[in-house]
């Protein structure tokens, strides 16, 4: 099959969303397929054997880390030369409506998938009262695609409630080789810790250090648990407002960490906080729990499909300020509690981890892509 894929991020940006399309892309072409990818500009030209298109782009101004790709005419030229079977677009805004566009104006097969919870980000930005604007304007855009890809269960149903149709689950991935517990090192905890001694749990949140992370959640958890530090992984526009709520507390601020070394900070760690209520599935509770390390997520969007709450991992209340921050407080001591129900823990997380490679993931996409093609191949019939 050829897959031209537009998406508005891509490399070198760090994200869940490149790190399944990096390895989506990756197990296409190992499984014979040709993929370009059309993205903001900035990467590199080839990623894996695929072609990769930069499109002039400018960052979004709330959200700087996201570039919005202004496709022009050369993006409909290099489509036409390529002649794709299908146009698979990624979390269309922008460039994504271009892909859209092009896609119906070539008779091209579409497919469209969800990743990021937009609507949701809304409130945390103070722009609340936009959200049902913004669910029209993806109705109308994900309803072009004759399939709707989400990444749990949960949004699924909520795509589906919302209007948009023929909706279906693209299942999660995680690379169980690259994260794994045996890289857990001193070294790298020392790391975590910074200028604080290691007399306690260690807890650690991996990462965009943004508002609708709701990382300020996990400021009680300390207050709350006697001797316990917290090593932020990551960066974001959230940052400064971060370090001032966490002035005086045992906090590092890590910076970005990647490979070996992000997998050593998850396999380093006592417990992984994520306290954010706006998933759509959270790739990084997948990479900790490979890594071994027990997880704490909120009860909401795509987390639940992830963890099992006692067994792999808990399951915290996000709803409402001081109860959401007692529920967090409660899950957290019930991980940190006890040595053999955390390591209980560990073995079930590494085991759920290892249910969901990217290649099954990937052969999944595949066969969607095939039945997409077979029911455009009945219709021109």
């Amino acid at each position: 099959m050829k897959i031209a894929f537009f998406t508005e991020t891509f490399l070198p940006k760090v994200d869940g969303i490149v790190t399944r399309l990096t390895k989506t892309v990756q197990h296409l072409i190992k499984a014979g397929d040709e993929v370009v990818v059309f993205c903001p500009e900035g990467g590199p030209s080839h990623y894996m054997g695929a072609k990769v298109i930069g499109v002039p782009a400018m960052p979004l101004p709330l959200y700087p880390e996201l570039k919005l790709g202004l496709p022009g005419p050369a993006v409909s030229e290099a489509l036409e030369s390529f002649e794709p079977d299908l146009v698979h677009v990624v979390n269309p805004a922008v460039l994504g409506l271009g892909g859209i566009w092009l896609a119906k104006t070539n008779t091209i097969p579409l497919i469209a998938s969800y990743h990021t919870h937009l609507p949701k980000y809304l409130e945390h930005y103070g722009m609340g009262m936009l959200e049902p604007l913004l669910w029209e304007l993806l109705k109308a855009a994900h309803n072009q695609a004759v399939l709707n890809l989400c990444t749990s269960t949960a949004m699924v149903s909520e795509l589906s409630e919302k209007g948009i149709q023929n909706t279906a689950l693209w299942q999660r991935g995680v690379d169980t080789d690259t994260f794994r517990p045996e890289l857990r090192s001193d070294s790298m905890r020392r790391r975590l810790l910074g200028e604080h001694d290691d007399q306690g749990a260690l807890l650690i949140y991996v990462g965009r250090l943004s508002a609708e992370k709701q990382i300020e959640r996990i400021k009680p958890v300390l207050d709350a648990i006697p001797e316990s530090r917290l090593a932020l992984v990551g960066d974001g526009p959230h940052r400064q407002q971060l370090e001032k709520i966490f002035e005086n507390t045992a906090t590092t601020f890590v910076g970005y960490l990647g490979g070996e070394e992000l997998a050593s900070a998850y396999a380093s760690g006592d417990a992984f906080l994520f306290p954010s209520s706006t998933e759509t599935l959270g790739l990084v509770l997948l990479e900790a729990m490979a890594a071994g390390c027990p997880v704490v997520g909120a009860n909401r969007g795509g987390i639940p499909d992830i963890i099992s709450h006692g067994r792999n991992g808990c399951l915290y209340d996000p709803d409402g300020s001081d109860q959401g921050s007692a529920s967090l407080i409660q899950a957290t001591q019930k991980i940190l509690g006890n040595d053999l129900e955390r390591q209980s823990m560990r073995n079930s997380a590494r085991e759920e981890a290892e249910r969901w490679g990217w290649e099954s993931a990937t052969e999944q996409l595949r066969n969607y892509y095939r039945g997409v093609l077979e029911e455009a191949i009945k219709k021109a019939a």
